[in-house]
């Protein structure tokens, strides 16, 4: 009897816990796009741009292995649960407080690659995601 109320109260709280919080993603570059930068019609315009996203949660863990960082967790206290395309969006920002707006130019990202940063404590874990590449603009 003493097993089936221990059960009982186990389940919900495994429910809760498995129905919080979840963020996934992975920078997935399967697309058949095949440019040639072997013509002079294009020129780097930026190096090494930096992007970044943060994500914080309360009761949970997070792992980064290959292309992926996932999260599990029970609450989200901070950041957001779209790390790669804040990240992007952070990087585009960078690039147009540096260089300019980017409206009505051929711009397109090459050599991207990033980086996560994971903090896992008892009762806290952060994912932090550094997206890298270079812009290179192509001319009429």
């Amino acid at each position: 009897m003493k097993q089936k109320a221990i059960l009982l109260m186990l389940i919900p709280a495994l429910l809760v816990f498995l129905s919080g919080c979840s963020t996934g993603g992975a920078l997935l570059s399967h697309n058949v796009t095949n440019v040639q930068l072997s013509d002079s019609k294009f020129k780097i315009v930026a190096k090494d741009l930096e992007g970044y996203s943060k994500a914080e949660y309360l009761i949970g863990f997070s792992v980064s292995y290959g292309f992926m960082a996932n999260t599990m967790a029970l609450v989200r206290i901070g950041g957001s649960a779209t790390l790669y395309d804040d990240a992007i969006k952070n990087l585009w920002k960078n690039y147009e407080e540096k260089y300019g707006e980017t409206e009505g130019k051929k711009l397109v990202l090459v050599n991207m690659r990033y980086d996560t940063d994971i903090l896992n404590l008892f009762v806290y874990t952060q994912t932090e995601l550094y997206l890298h590449a270079d812009v290179v603009e192509f001319e009429e």
